[in-house]
């Protein structure tokens, strides 16, 4: 079994790192190269770089900021935001990522995921699902958002989560919409439930705040858990989470 990851997110719009509650309400964090030096020489496991307004700009991701991440960052690095192709994919990886993370475009054409790990290997392929409780649709209890958390899209999050399995997705990133920068901790509920329906590693996203909270989506079956707005803001820290992960008898990769 291999051991649980710790990964710090940076939402990135326009070269800066930002954060908000429930995608909304958008605050600048920093920048995203000295956050990332920063994380990477605390102990982070791997990074994730989303590029948050690539997709409602209808451009692609912004890859001078993976080149300068890239540069200084020794560790895993995940980026998504923008990617509509394989072409878009490979630019991501020619700039220093080692995984590509894809949302609105598979949900338009989820032939993307096949595509993806294909050409590039399914460990490559990461679906990042940003799903949120249903208001509008009686068959599901979660449904998929894109865009940017924008767009209900009245899709079972659940369902969709399995076929992007079966598509070649290698890896879930899987954000809860209602519990994002909200510090009310994962929505275990969601996590369960994503997990019972795939076979390959759920990082869980949305609602972190504390060492407890995380130990909890790891026993709820992600096998890594990110975290923003708790690291950003100086609530705490990675090597403390790391330490409190200890204590509750979990123990990170690194």
């Amino acid at each position: 079994m291999l051991k649980p990851r710790l990964i710090p997110c940076l939402d990135v719009s326009e070269g800066r790192v930002v954060k908000g509650i429930r995608f909304a309400g958008l605050r600048d964090a920093g920048d995203p190269v000295e956050l990332a030096a920063a994380y990477a020489d605390q102990g982070a496991d791997e990074l994730v770089v989303l590029d948050i307004s690539a997709t409602p700009a209808g451009r692609a991701n912004a890859t001078d900021v993976v080149r300068a991440v890239r540069a200084v960052l020794p560790i895993p690095l995940t980026v998504g935001g923008g990617v509509r192709s394989v072409c878009d994919a490979g630019r991501l990886l020619e700039a220093g990522a080692d995984k590509v993370a894809v949302n609105s475009a598979a949900v338009e054409r989820p032939e993307l995921l096949a595509e993806l790990a294909e050409r590039f290997g399914s460990q490559c392929a990461i679906l990042a699902l940003d799903a949120a409780r249903s208001s509008s649709s009686p068959k599901a209890l979660w449904t998929v958002r894109t865009h940017s958390g924008a767009r209900d899209t009245g899709r079972n999050a659940i369902e969709w989560a399995a076929l992007a399995a079966e598509r070649g997705a290698g890896e879930v990133l899987l954000t809860s919409f209602d519990r994002d920068g909200t510090r009310d901790g994962y929505d275990l509920e969601l996590l369960r439930a994503i997990a019972s329906a795939v076979q390959i590693p759920i990082i869980a996203s949305g609602g972190a705040d504390s060492a407890a909270h995380m130990a909890a989506a790891l026993d709820a079956g992600a096998g890594a858990v990110l975290a923003a707005s708790i690291l950003h803001d100086g609530h705490t820290t990675i090597p403390d989470l790391k330490l409190k992960l200890a204590d509750l008898g979990v123990e990170t990769r690194s």
